[in-house]
């Protein structure tokens, strides 16, 4: 056996255990969510998924900072939250993720997103 050989050889044994391994990896074990096939997938449904709960957490402070404003101007809580826009407290009522509504309660001034 020559050099060429030798080392070809040496190729051949090395590869097929880290193919073997990339196979495994991207099979998952039979997994149908968690694998590498499906990261893609689950890293952008996780994006999406923190992108709205941060929406919702920054326009619900604003919002229930505007009505707190109201409040103390006005000594009462907006009846509604168009309230705080046409008193000019607030330009426009933010857009809320889809599937979820703006929940306002007029006796303590809280301002939540539910689902729908």
């Amino acid at each position: 056996m020559d050099g060429a050989e030798l080392a070809a050889g040496i190729e051949m044994k090395t590869s097929l255990p880290v193919a073997m391994g990339i196979v495994a990896l991207l099979v998952g074990c039979g997994e149908k969510s968690g694998s590498l096939g499906t990261a893609p997938v689950d890293y952008l449904n996780t994006a999406v998924k923190a992108e709205q709960n941060t929406v919702k957490q920054i326009d619900t402070t604003s919002l229930e900072k505007a009505v707190q404003l109201f409040n103390v101007d006005k000594g009462r809580y907006p009846k509604d939250l168009n309230e705080l826009v046409q008193e000019r407290y607030y330009a426009t009522l933010p857009p809320v993720p889809y599937g979820n509504k703006l929940d306002y309660d007029a006796n303590s001034g809280r301002v939540r997103v539910v689902k729908q």
